[in-house]
């Protein structure tokens, strides 16, 4: 085990961090729904928790007719999870195991593999190289991930806590304070609750990840492009980083989507949301086009985290999607003649 794991694994010894985490009604109920929604399809199966913590998802497994979990963790917060278990009358089901899912054996192979994996903007920590460990290794083939899809979404945002709440200060300017603020954030990413009336525009799916097929490789350098325009007059002063998990419903009969939003539109989580913050703000208006290119990739320094970067592209110098809602005169056009030609296959295929 490197340092950088030690560290990882020590701070997750402390009971802070997992009050925060079951603070987090959000999180909690999302997992709790998706699998006692699934409850069926977790009756007589086994299941292997992946960074287990204090053992709720766990103990929620083995509510929910599990036959055997493996909860697997390797801080010695594993220790708590023991008696949890033993609290909520399930240690003939589950078994807590304390050490990293690397040097884990297991007896069989597992239908089920559950994990809270994720970090801020998603990636942070890098936990999810650990799940995908355990799924090349204990998954069946037919088995089933909990979660098993997330999404990465980007949206331009004002950031006022940043701007304009310096211009009166007790009745005195604080822009220069300011601007040296900005300069600190902009090397390192800042977590926070972003107000959902700072967004300029909906979020844009910027990255999928299938956790069946997903690989540590495609998660070492993550490249992406955003193409929006505001849907409101402001200023433009960061982007807005946010993540969506989803979980998969093996009950037939069950159609609601399971989905873990930590957007600043939804409730908030302990996730929070991740702001990159601009140098200068820039003022937009309804339908102004706004492009960049973000990327993610592992730190040199620590596996474990990543160097974020956005760069702000000029609108008239990149090729817009098509069709394209800004107000450029020629995507109006394309636009304009795309509807016209939609209508018409309209009007062909009522008469087919």
């Amino acid at each position: 085990m490197n340092n950088n794991d030690n560290t990882y694994f020590d701070a997750y010894a402390d009971l802070e961090v997992h009050e925060r985490m079951l603070k987090d009604v959000q999180r909690n109920e999302a997992y709790r729904k998706a699998i006692e929604s699934n409850r069926e399809y977790f009756r007589n199966k086994t299941v292997l928790d992946v960074g287990a913590g204090t053992g709720i998802l766990s103990i929620l497994c083995a509510k929910a007719g599990a036959s055997k979990v493996y909860a697997v963790e390797a801080c010695k917060i594993a220790a708590i999870a023991k008696a949890e278990v033993r609290e909520n009358n399930v240690e003939d089901i589950v078994t807590v195991i304390e050490e990293r899912i690397e040097e884990v054996e297991l007896p069989t192979k597992v239908d089920i593999i559950i994990s809270e994996w994720m970090g801020f903007y998603l990636l942070h920590e890098g936990m999810l190289d650990s799940v995908i460990f355990a799924r090349n290794k204990f998954l069946k083939d037919d088995g089933v991930l909990f979660p098993d899809a997330c999404k990465l979404f980007v949206a331009p945002c004002s950031l006022p806590s940043f701007y304009s709440h310096w211009n009166n200060v007790s009745g005195l300017s604080m822009k220069t304070f300011a601007s040296s603020l900005r300069e600190m954030y902009r090397s390192k990413p800042k977590i926070s609750v972003l107000p959902a009336d700072c967004l300029l525009s909906e979020g844009v799916c910027v990255h999928k990840f299938e956790l069946k097929f997903v690989t540590t490789e495609d998660l070492n350098d993550i490249s992406c492009e955003l193409f929006t325009t505001s849907t409101k007059d402001g200023s433009y002063e960061g982007i807005c980083l946010w993540f969506t998990t989803s979980f998969p419903s093996m009950d037939e009969s069950y159609y609601e989507e399971l989905i873990l939003s930590t957007s600043p539109t939804a409730p908030k989580t302990h996730w929070k949301q991740t702001l990159l913050i601009m140098a200068e703000s820039i003022e937009v208006y309804k339908q102004c086009p706004i492009f960049g290119t973000l990327s993610l990739r592992r730190s040199k320094a620590n596996s474990r985290f990543y160097d974020i970067e956005f760069e702000v592209l000029d609108p008239d110098k990149v090729d817009h999607p098509i069709p394209c809602d800004c107000d450029n005169s020629r995507c109006k056009i394309i636009k304009a003649l795309s509807e016209q030609y939609d209508e018409r296959d309209e009007e062909m295929n009522d008469v087919d």
